[in-house]
C-alpha cells in the first residue's frame, strides 16, 4: 500500500482521527519492519482542549505539537511509557492523534514499545526517512467504528466526555 501523505494530516483532527482507523502503521529498523493495523485513537483538538498538553500553553515539551501536520510527537508517561501521536491540522496549531492500539497490540505504551518507539522520534516526520510511517487502506465504514469519550483525561472537566475516539468494533 501507499504511505498515507503529509496533507492527510491537514485536516481537522477529529477527521483525520475517525479515518486512521483501519489504516496501517508501520515501522523499519534495520532489517526488521513491525506493521499492523491501527484499530484505537484519540484526538487532542488544540488549546481550549482542556485534555490536551496544549491547555497549558506553548512549552518545550508542547513546542512540536505546534509543528507541521505529520509531524511526530512522543513523550513519556509515568517515566516508562512512550506515547506516539501524530500532530495534525496546521503549523502553529497544537493537535495531535494519539495512537492507542492496534490489531495485536493493546494500549498506547504498548504499541510504543511492540514498534520501538522512543523519544528519538520526538519532532520527526512520518515517512521512511524517520522509520515510522502510516500506509494507506480502504476506509472502515462508519458502522464499524465505535466513537467514545477519551481514557484516562478526569481531569479535563467537560473535556473528558467529549467523544474524541476512535474504536474499530470487534466482530
Amino acid at each position: 500500500m501507499s504511505l498515507l501523505p503529509s496533507s492527510f494530516f491537514e485536516q481537522k483532527t477529529l477527521t483525520a482521527a475517525r479515518a486512521l482507523v483501519g489504516k496501517t502503521l508501520v515501522r523499519k529498523i534495520g532489517d526488521k519492519t513491525v506493521r499492523d493495523s491501527i484499530t484505537e485513537v484519540e484526538a487532542y483538538v488544540g488549546p481550549h482542549d482542556l485534555a490536551s498538553h496544549s491547555s497549558k500553553g506553548r512549552t518545550a515539551r508542547t513546542e512540536v505539537m505546534h509543528g507541521k501536520p505529520g509531524t511526530i510527537y512522543v513523550y513519556l508517561i509515568y517515566g516508562m511509557y512512550w506515547m506516539l501521536n501524530i500532530v495534525t491540522e496546521e503549523k502553529d496549531f497544537p493537535a495531535a492523534i494519539l495512537i492507542r492500539s492496534t490489531e495485536k497490540v493493546k494500549g498506547p505504551g504498548r504499541v510504543a514499545r511492540e514498534f520501538g518507539i522512543d523519544k528519538n522520534l520526538n519532532g520527526k516526520k512520518l515517512g521512511r526517512a524517520s522509520g515510522l510511517w502510516i500506509e494507506d487502506a480502504p476506509p472502515v465504514p462508519s458502522s464499524k467504528i465505535l466513537r467514545t469519550p477519551r481514557i484516562g483525561v478526569d481531569y479535563a472537566g467537560a473535556w473528558k466526555d467529549k467523544p474524541y475516539r476512535f474504536v474499530l468494533k470487534k466482530d
